[in-house]
């Protein structure tokens, strides 16, 4: 299935996409957050579906929303793409390098996106978003941790390189953590539709030139194994976020401009569609 939240920040409803029809399902979940997953909500919904009771809705015109509703988490990995690594002059790392970005980061596909004051390096970074759909602590293996996983969606996990890496004092969060700073959708694709998460194309441009064309099959670590690593350190949560990293292509490889006022982002995964932000001052925004 095909989640999505449209509305305007704070109101989305809940819908899901059948076909060529959008269908409101709010009237058998509240929202696509943590209790929908703790309440069997793609069960509801299918059983729903399966039943033909849904209204049709019109989007026309409708905001999209992130897809789901503010996650307790968002988890990030760094470095997961040994190109990516290569290009900012560091070597594959041997465990996962994982940091956090404030849950409030997380906005609508085609949301804005605002640099903050003093912002002179900030960068796109097209990733493919895992939503953890049960409650996952001590896996035993990586073979088990794909049936934790709720869906999957395309994140832009923007940064802010100045703020990461001249002034962060170690910490990279400080550069991603930025209001805005986690577009996320259109869909949440569920997991049965996602066979293999490590055979994605992915992509991004900024107005309209290439930037990054990769594979999740490049990853250094699989979505599986990952999953697997977070449990054993932390316990994710229904509706949690992990970023899984990006590939090469993105600003601070000296190869492309940082971003400035204006600019827009275009990111797109395959089977998970497209997102488009412009990119504004937020001094303009205020």
């Amino acid at each position: 299935m095909k989640l999505l939240r449209v509305g305007p920040p704070g109101a989305e409803r809940p819908v899901v996409l059948d076909g060529t029809r959008y269908l409101d399902i709010s009237g058998v979940v509240s929202d696509i957050g943590e209790e929908f997953w703790r309440t069997d909500g793609v069960e509801r919904v299918q059983a729903a579906l399966a039943a033909g009771t849904l209204p049709e809705v019109d989007v026309t015109g409708l905001r999209i929303g992130p897809p789901i509703a503010r996650p307790g988490v968002v988890l990030c990995i760094g470095m997961n793409y040994a190109t990516h690594a290569a290009e900012t002059g560091a070597e594959p790392p041997e465990h996962p390098v994982m940091f956090y970005k404030a849950p409030n980061t997380v906005v609508g596909p085609n949301d804005d996106v605002l640099l903050p004051r003093g912002s002179a390096k900030a960068d796109w970074e097209v990733e493919l978003a895992v939503v953890i759909g049960r409650r996952a602590r001590y896996l035993e293996s990586p073979a088990d941790a794909l049936s934790y996983i709720g869906g999957y969606c395309i994140s832009n996990d923007v940064s802010e390189r100045a703020f990461q890496l001249e002034t962060s004092g170690g910490q990279w969060s400080k550069g991603k953590s930025c209001e805005t700073f986690n577009p996320l959708g259109p869909w949440l694709v569920t997991a049965d539709e996602i066979p293999d998460p490590q055979a994605l194309g992915l992509r991004s441009s900024v107005n309209g030139e290439a930037r990054q064309d990769s594979s999740t099959a490049d990853m250094v670590f699989s979505v599986a194994h990952l999953i697997w690593q977070l449990s054993q350190v932390t316990v994710l949560e229904p509706g949690d976020v992990v970023n899984t990293g990006t590939p090469e292509g993105v600003a601070v490889s000296g190869r492309f401009p940082y971003l400035r006022p204006g600019d827009v982002m275009e990111l797109q995964i395959e089977g998970l569609s497209t997102q488009r932000q412009r990119l504004q001052s937020a001094e303009q925004e205020a």
